[in-house]
C-alpha cells in the first residue's frame, strides 16, 4: 500500500467518525426535546396512579375497621 492510500484511508475514516458524532449529537438534542414534550404528560400520568393508590389504601383500611 502506498502513503497516498493509507493517508486518503485515513482521512476518510476520521471523516466517517466525525459525520457519526455529529449525527449521534443530533439524534440526542431530538430526543430531548422529544423527552421534555412528554414530561407533563408523565407527571400527570405518575400523579394519577399514585392517587389511585392511595385511594385504593384507603379503602382497604375502611374495609378492615368494618370488620372489627
Amino acid at each position: 500500500m502506498e502513503w497516498v492510500q493509507f493517508v486518503i484511508f485515513c482521512m476518510g475514516v476520521g471523516g466517517l467518525w466525525l459525520w457519526q458524532r455529529t449525527e449521534t449529537r443530533a439524534d440526542l438534542r431530538h430526543m430531548d426535546k422529544k423527552l421534555d414534550a412528554n414530561k407533563d404528560l408523565i407527571h400527570a400520568i405518575h400523579k394519577e396512579t399514585m392517587d389511585m393508590m392511595k385511594d385504593f389504601h384507603y379503602r382497604l383500611l375502611e374495609i378492615e375497621r368494618g370488620r372489627k
